[in-house]
């Protein structure tokens, strides 16, 4: 088998932070460099803007299934290729951010060179925003350029070689990460999830154009009319001015804000306010709505045939392997609580402000819900949407064997009843008998799961649901005493973590789980990995005990934070989590190429939940099959209950 590097340059009018499908689709999108090296030799550039072709014998293998190509970001390549007619089979693909994401190292190949150690010749050229800058965007005229709007090779001869040995460089510290991480290979059947979603988000999602054309020319109008009150209100020039805002408020209130933040205003709401501050603090909120700019997203990155692509990153969460959003966020868009979804549609495509403002009083908050129903299905199609029910809550049910939740999941009961139930010893009821303990057993279900206490439920918003400071220690309690098993689980794990850094062995613990301190011979990187049922690997970089900030003896790695790769720690109910939300990404990938085998266009998926393009003639029929093939049992998972509920219509939504 031969491996074939490769790495890119190119040149869009549009503007790459749009996505690489909106980028490659500009009129004047070209390759400028087109550097490769065969099974790690010498790095040769092609230079297309001179004249230079790539190659037959590269272009032979890239149909060559016995060849494997590679590039750092490969979707970048794979579809800027495809946009000059280089079309190449997904399936001969490997991509080395991929690789180094599995391994549990950041994205950005210039940060994981430094994460794996390379030396400084092997580093990503620095050089390169600036040269990118240069030739790969349009420039400003000006008349030291002669008015030009791009930047050409011999505008700056010296600044095209740079780029040329930018472009060279790329390539060698792609190769270089590759050979450090290769002693850990991704598991052909992540390769295999990879691949289908690069083809979900080569498909993309519908956008409703008149919706959103709609909603950004309501919120400008709305806009407008907020800051003209908040002038009025308080005799500034800019009311969007934080500094200027905050020192009006402290000096016109008896408070002192430290800052506008949504959660500073929140609370200061709650107080007691004078009425012009009141309202000035909810003009605020109004005009900082910033999921109001996801329609701005939405209209820049769409295509020309109105649908927008790349909205998944695979692996974004590199700790357990889920996807991320990508451009507009799909897996943090905001929920709708408006019953009357059609009507706020019509009224924001018809630009109807006034009757908005009538009809559901917070312009800008029923323009955030709307965000969702701009994804739309095509004519004649309906979008069908599924989600796997409570499956965190049914893993971590499996995974500690606590037997009461494993027979609620076997019925299909309510999980947070049957909670409430266990806490409390009396039968629970939703709207029924003991109905008021549901709120409790759910709010203690969804935020103690993982060696969550007081602050865990506080943060789930138990004190907003009704719930006083003095209940929640007792409700902790109550839960970790009717769940036994899960707080067991919390310590085995931890003990296994411990032992296998501390020691060097593996330890096994539920459903074959293996816990390991796997160590490179040649480059001397060791991780503590954790071998999930379905086979596929949790990697932790560095591992090693240290005390933690308790004092207690704990394992510790490295990890991204922010722009940094920084030491952190680990303990029960954190490895618990990252296990649990690592099966629960499983039986989703398991799922998607189930309904890949059975013919459906997936679009997008939002956490747990699928969603997929079918005909409007048997909707019904086919959710009931899509339905059916997530509560199918998964092989490595037996015992695992597995349910879903969805629904079909022609625009996306929160049911």
């Amino acid at each position: 088998m031969r491996h074939l590097n490769i790495d890119i340059e190119t040149y869009s009018s549009n503007d790459i932070t749009d996505g690489v499908y909106k980028y490659s689709e500009a009129e004047d999108f070209a390759v400028l460099l087109f550097a490769y090296a065969y099974d790690f030799g010498a790095v040769e550039v092609v230079d297309l803007t001179k004249g230079d072709t790539i190659p037959n014998e590269v272009l032979n293998d890239l149909q060559d299934p016995s060849v494997i190509k590679h590039a750092y970001n490969a979707q970048f390549e794979i579809t800027c290729l495809n946009r000059i007619g280089i079309t190449t089979p997904l399936t001969q693909w490997q991509c080395t951010m991929i690789h180094g994401a599995y391994l549990g190292y950041p994205m950005g190949l210039a940060m994981l060179g430094k994460a794996l150690g390379l030396p400084s010749e092997k580093l990503k050229d620095k050089a390169g925003t600036a040269l990118i800058r240069y030739f790969s965007v349009p420039c400003k005229p000006t008349k030291t350029n002669g008015g030009r709007t791009r930047n050409l090779p011999h505008h700056d001869s010296d600044k095209w070689a740079a780029y040329i040995r930018y472009n060279r460089q790329d390539v060698v510290t792609e190769m270089e990460c590759l050979k450090r991480l290769s002693a850990f290979p991704v598991p052909d059947d992540v390769w295999r999830q990879w691949w289908q979603d690069l083809e979900v988000n080569r498909r993309g999602v519908l956008i409703d154009r008149d919706l959103v054309n709609g909603a950004l020319a309501i919120d400008a109008e709305n806009s407008e009319m907020l800051v003209a009150e908040a002038k009025e209100l308080t005799g500034l020039a800019n009311p969007n001015s934080t500094a200027a805002l905050l020192q009006w408020i402290n000096s016109h209130a008896d408070v002192d804000l430290p800052n506008l933040t949504k959660d500073t205003v929140d609370k200061a709401l709650g107080g007691d306010l004078s009425p012009d501050v009141r309202r000035m603090l909810e003009l605020r909120k109004k005009l900082a709505k910033s999921s109001v700019s996801k329609y701005d997203k939405m209209k820049e990155s769409m295509g020309g045939d109105d649908r927008l692509r790349g909205v998944l990153q695979f692996y974004g969460a590199n700790r357990t392997g889920r996807w991320a959003g990508r451009l507009i966020q799909v897996q943090n868009l905001p929920r709708n609580y408006i019953e009357s979804l059609d009507t706020a549609r019509a009224l924001v495509k018809n630009r109807n402000r006034v009757g908005l403002d009538i009809l559901y009083g917070d312009v800008s908050d029923t323009l955030s819900q709307l965000i969702r129903t701009a994804i739309i299905a095509p004519k004649g199609k309906t979008l069908c949407v599924a989600d796997f029910s409570a499956i965190e809550a049914r893993v971590i049910a499996w995974l500690s064997g606590e037997e009461w939740r494993q027979q609620v999941f076997e019925a299909n009961g309510d999980i947070y009843c049957a909670s409430a139930s266990s806490m409390f010893h009396v039968p629970v009821v939703k709207h029924g008998v003991n109905g008021h303990l549901r709120q409790k057993g759910k709010v203690a279900e969804l935020a103690l799961g993982y060696q969550g206490g007081v602050n865990a439920l506080k943060a789930m918003g138990a004190l907003s649901m009704g719930l006083t400071e003095e209940e929640l220690p007792d409700i902790v309690q109550r839960w970790r005493d009717a769940s036994p098993r899960i707080r067991d689980l919390w310590y085995q794990f931890e003990n296994a973590a411990v032992y296998t850094v501390t020691t060097g062995n593996q330890m096994r613990v539920a459903h074959g789980i293996a816990f390991r301190l796997e160590v490179d011979p040649i480059y001397g990187y060791r991780y503590m990995t954790v071998e999930l049922p379905s086979k596929r690997k949790l990697y932790y970089p560095g591992a090693h005990i240290k005390p933690n900030a308790f004092g207690k003896d704990a394992v510790h790695f490295y990890a991204q934070y922010n722009t940094s790769w920084t030491e952190d720690s680990t303990y029960g109910g954190k490895l618990v989590e990252n296990i649990t939300q690592a099966i629960a990404r499983d039986c989703l990938a398991v799922t998607l190429e189930r309904l890949k085998e059975h013919g459906f266009d997936i679009i997008m998926h939002i956490h747990d939940e699928i969603v997929a393009e079918v005909d409007s003639d048997g909707a019904a029929e086919t959710l009931e099959t899509v339905n059916k093939l997530f509560a199918e049992p998964i092989d490595w998972a037996e015992g695992l209950h597995l349910s879903a509920a969805g629904f079909t219509n022609d625009y996306y939504m929160k049911d």
